[in-house]
């Protein structure tokens, strides 16, 4: 089943036929909201506001884990994130939608990044770490209706709440070799890897960050919320034109990522290590 994690401005799909809405309880604390289930013209979708319903939830404090074993426990096997992202690179313009292939973890705060630790080891490969097979479809699937969608772009995950120095843009885009920066993907991707979820990211890009020499061009929160919300329509469609597709079988291994990953022994495990493994291995 699709997942659909809603970023900054979406906060619900008007398209979906609701079905229902569910509070779920998780090791980890309550997710951002409850998640909501419903139908496109036929084919169940799970949805999950990433800040909340009222965007009360800063990046730093969005509850990553309990939002992740959610979806898996209603049975999530694909995740789709919109995201609001800065641009790096000239070509992706203020508006353009990007999948970003690659993450490069500039999170230095104390997000929880993994579902591992406390007597349970395990060491997921995260080489690339998006659903290639996935990115593809959702691709294609924006052909069918004519919007254009970047490819294979390297998201630069920060802290935030605050917008990010020159230098620390430069830094970025020049060293890093980033294309995007963005506040909310990490430890997503990562957690979503974990859980053997297949994911990907389409990000929206409303502004140049702040790498360019012209202040006119650097973020500021109105830019990101007018921009944002310009460009979210595009990306509800290519969304929508995705559930109508017919999808092909993941070729990263997304579904299997634990079965190599592993080290602690099975028989040593207590009860509660076993029913986390037991759900993420589904």
């Amino acid at each position: 089943m699709l997942a659909i994690i809603g970023g900054t401005g979406l906060y619900k799909i008007d398209e979906l036929d609701i079905k229902d809405s569910i509070e779920v309880s998780t090791p980890f604390g309550m997710p951002s909201a409850n998640a909501v289930k419903g139908n496109y013209k036929g084919r169940d979708v799970l949805f999950l506001p990433r800040h909340g319903n009222a965007h009360q939830l800063l990046p730093s404090e969005i509850n990553y884990k309990a939002n992740i074993w959610a979806l898996k426990s209603l049975g999530a096997t694909q995740i789709i994130g919109v995201s609001a992202v800065g641009s790096l690179r000239e070509e992706i313009r203020p508006g353009d939608l990007s999948i970003p292939s690659q993450y490069f973890d500039f999170v230095k705060g104390n997000r929880e990044k993994s579902f591992f630790g406390n007597g349970l080891v395990a060491h997921v490969s995260t080489a690339n770490p998006i659903c290639h097979s996935m990115a593809d479809d959702i691709v294609k699937a924006a052909n069918t209706i004519d919007i254009p969608i970047h490819q294979g772009q390297s998201y630069a995950g920060v802290d935030g709440p605050r917008l990010g120095t020159r230098v620390e843009s430069q830094f970025l885009r020049e060293s890093c070799q980033c294309d995007l920066v963005g506040m909310t993907n990490v430890p997503e991707v990562f957690l979503a890897r974990e859980a053997q979820i297949s994911y990907c990211t389409i990000t929206i890009a409303t502004d140049y960050d702040c790498w360019k020499d012209d202040p006119a061009d650097h973020v500021t929160v109105e830019k990101v919320i007018q921009r944002f919300g310009e460009s979210l329509a595009k990306a509800q469609k290519v969304l929508m034109a995705y559930l109508l597709t017919n999808t092909t079988d993941c070729v990263d291994g997304c579904r299997s990522s634990l079965a190599s990953a592993i080290l602690s022994p099975r028989d040593l495990l207590n009860e509660e290590q076993s029913r986390l493994l037991e759900l993420l291995e589904k």
